[in-house]
């Protein structure tokens, strides 16, 4: 259990922005841990110079408040006329050209969304009228911090933005993997960006988080630490796109045909289930196949076998986000499922791969502004950030305010507005009237496409949440935004034992990549106030005394343990969608390769056939077999499950055979199933491998397929030394 802060311990005299608490608030205790929030690891490193510098304007105004946007009330929206958040995002999205400056790197598909529960009680938007109203969608998953070029598998949040074409319009719910985010104002966004990118001043590491600049950052933001305990999981490193999760994110709102508002969270449940990789399975692949996760969507679609996954709502009510020990309108927070159950309204499939990946994939782009009438924002301030700053980006990117024609992005509905010309303007609007009002037809009346009152989007008339905010101009962070620590404990403590050593193991590796001692200790400071024994493992991985708790501006309280949280107690036990290696040598009994490939695909897998030789082998019948792959290209990290097939002779080429060696031993070290036929017994005792219930021999084929999905974590507590 973590420490209890003492009362009053997030108060801090501060230094660098004691000027920009607001007089006459409330709001001392949560400010002050946003400014000064060193820990116990060291001072912030500043020279005279730094010192003396005051933060401004790219115009020279100098600037009181560099961490809160300005908002109507503490919890209200944030203005337009913010023009520091305007500038310090504006610069941000046209740092990078042609490339995203997040999420470069994504991979795409077409499909459909069908609905499956009507909630016409609900929202009023025309997809959720009927069961079995169909539209099509556009799915791009992505890296976050990597370049376009870089790796499928790094240790990262994955971006999940999916692309309805509705009827009323496009509907863009674009979220990530994971339901929290690092952030709960998006003034924020650029820091936390340019930190996780590579140093600046050495451009490395890339598409890593295992970096002084990152954790630093991270150890100074306390609202960090539960999106970096999700980081640190197995949500991380999914074993595939279609295998992991996708959330809004944000709290948005429904709105129905009588003007009921209800609040809202949006999750994709995948019909596989969820998996992940092994840490060290995932850094093998990245060498072995930095496409392994586009190539797997990929083909998977090209085979037919479609990915699904649900789309579920949770929907609350004002009177229960009053209850909460948290904010709903806190980007850093969950709702708990048995809380708030998921109800399942619609299914997603994905059933075309992209024609031209560029005119597509990288073309498409993604807006939250773009919902249909029926759907609406909360004053969520990081969502706010978000629906202004998309555009720009898009702007910026494809070089024209008329983006929005290029096939990918184009609207499936009719489109009418008096917008006109702009660069690489594509349509061809015919007549006078380019304004609005006129009254230019022969008629004297309106030309044109008109508004609609009625079925038009209209936003919700309130500008607070829950009624009771005045309608101040601060710079502040809401009281109710303070606990940082609380969400962070739950998840950690739903995790199973397995788990919770991943989550460990992660943090060591992390921090050890840290140069700088006083990053290491003030993150070790921020994990007392999330659980002990965690922290106390962590300091014991890194060789390092444990220091003081981190003060906090809010103390934490106890939540229930959350079974959703896990991906291990939510585990798929079917073989659907998951592939078996099978090494081949000559000589080898055609029936036992046969059994095992029948075997997989019966049960919805897909099989590889490897060889030493990308001829394919000669079977003890006689008879050449095609091979899929050549054992040197074709390691086991790519495989859910391997099995070898060997005669004699064959068996004693893989001995002398290193490649074959490194196949089994990291299947074993993986804690893979591994199937093997008598003779190939001296190659497992090369490689180390040692019998339990998961090596079996080939004969057993159903054994072995029923085992695709699952890892032997006993195994694992072996050969990995525990921290």
């Amino acid at each position: 259990m973590a420490q209890k802060p003492t009362p009053g311990a997030g108060k801090r005299d501060n230094p660098v922005a004691a000027t920009s608490l607001q007089a006459g608030t409330n709001t001392d205790a949560t400010n002050a841990s946003y400014q000064d929030q060193r820990g116990n690891g060291g001072e912030l490193q500043q020279t005279t110079t730094d010192r003396d510098a005051r933060i401004t304007t790219n115009h020279g105004v100098p600037i009181s408040d560099n961490q809160n946007s300005l908002k109507g009330g503490a919890r209200g929206p944030s203005l337009l006329e913010d023009f520091v958040l305007r500038e310090k995002i504006f610069h941000f999205d046209h740092e990078r050209i042609p490339e995203r400056i997040v999420h470069a790197r994504g991979s795409g598909a077409h499909g459909t969304f069908t609905v499956t529960r009507a909630i016409p009680e609900l929202t009023r938007a025309a997809l959720f009228q009927a069961e079995g109203t169909t539209c099509d969608v556009f799915v791009r998953f992505s890296t976050v911090a990597g370049s376009k070029g870089s790796k499928d598998t790094p240790r990262d949040v994955r971006g999940f933005a999916v692309k309805l074409y509705t009827s009323e319009g496009n509907w863009d719910l674009v979220g990530n993997n994971m339901p929290v985010f690092f952030i709960q104002d998006a003034i924020k966004f650029p820091d936390l960006i340019h930190s996780v990118k590579p140093e600046a001043d050495r451009m490395m590491p890339q598409a890593a988080s295992a970096h002084d600049t990152f954790w630093d950052f991270i150890s100074l933001m306390p609202e960090s630490q539960h999106m970096a305990m999700w980081l640190m999981s197995d949500r991380a490193i999914p074993r595939s796109f279609r295998m992991m999760e996708g959330f809004g994110v944000h709290t948005f709102r429904l709105i129905s045909a009588d003007g009921k508002a209800s609040y809202v969270k949006f999750h994709w449940k995948p019909k596989l289930g969820l998996q992940s990789t092994l840490w060290d399975e995932a850094v093998k692949i990245s060498g072995a196949d930095p496409d392994y996760l586009r190539r797997d969507l990929w083909e998977a679609i090209d085979a037919g076998d479609f990915p699904e996954w649900d789309l579920g709502i949770q929907v609350f009510d004002e009177a229960f986000a009053a209850a909460q020990s948290y904010d709903v309108l806190d980007a850093t927070k969950i709702i708990p499922e048995e809380d708030v159950p998921v109800q399942v309204i619609g299914t997603m499939q994905l059933n075309r791969n992209p024609d031209n990946f560029f005119a597509e994939t990288e073309q498409v782009a993604f807006l939250p502004t773009n919902v249909p009438p029926g759907i609406d924002f909360s004053n969520d301030p990081l969502l706010q950030g978000r629906l202004f700053s998309y555009m720009d980006t898009q702007k910026s990117r494809l070089g024209t305010t008329n983006f929005h024609q290029i096939p990918i992005n184009a609207p499936r509905c009719p489109m009418h507005n008096f917008q006109r010309d702009g660069l690489m303007q594509t349509q061809v609007p015919k007549g006078r009237a380019n304004y609005e009002p006129n009254s230019l037809n022969e008629a004297g009346e309106a030309a044109g496409p008109r508004v609609d009152a009625e079925q038009g989007f209209r936003t919700i008339a309130r500008m607070t949440e829950l009624g009771n905010e005045p309608a101040e101009k601060l710079r502040v962070r809401a009281e109710s935004f303070a606990d940082h620590f609380s969400q962070a404990r739950q998840f950690y403590l739903s995790q199973t034992e397995t788990e919770q050593g991943h989550i460990v193991n992660a943090q060591v590796f992390e921090l050890s990549k840290c140069q700088m001692p006083h990053v290491r200790i003030r993150q070790m400071s921020q994990l007392r106030n999330i659980d002990e024994d965690l922290a106390r493992r962590v300091a014991e991985g890194l060789g390092m005394d444990l220091p003081e708790a981190a003060p906090v501006a809010k103390a934490p309280v106890d939540a229930a343990p959350s079974d959703p949280l896990s991906i291990l107690k939510n585990a798929d036990r079917s073989a659907k969608g998951r592939k078996l290696g099978v090494l081949v040598t000559d000589g080898a009994d055609a029936a036992v390769v046969e059994a095992l490939a029948s075997a997989a695909r019966s049960q919805g897998a897909s099989v590889m056939i490897v060889s030493p030789k990308v001829g394919g082998p000669k079977l003890a019948d006689g008879k050449q077999m095609a091979a899929d792959a050549q054992l040197d290209g074709a390691p086991s990290v790519i495989f859910d499950a391997v099995a070898v097939v060997a005669s004699a002779d064959g068996a004693a080429e893989l001995v002398r055979h290193k490649p074959a060696i490194d196949w089994l031993s990291d299947a074993f070290a993986h804690l893979k199933a591994i199937g093997y036929s008598a003779e190939a017994q001296p190659v497992l005792d090369k490689a180390g491998v040692q019998a339990d219930d998961f090596v079996l021999q080939a004969s057993a084929a159903d054994q072995i397929v029923s085992k695709l999905c699952e890892r032997n974590w006993a195994r694992e507590k072996t050969i990995w030394a525990p921290k």
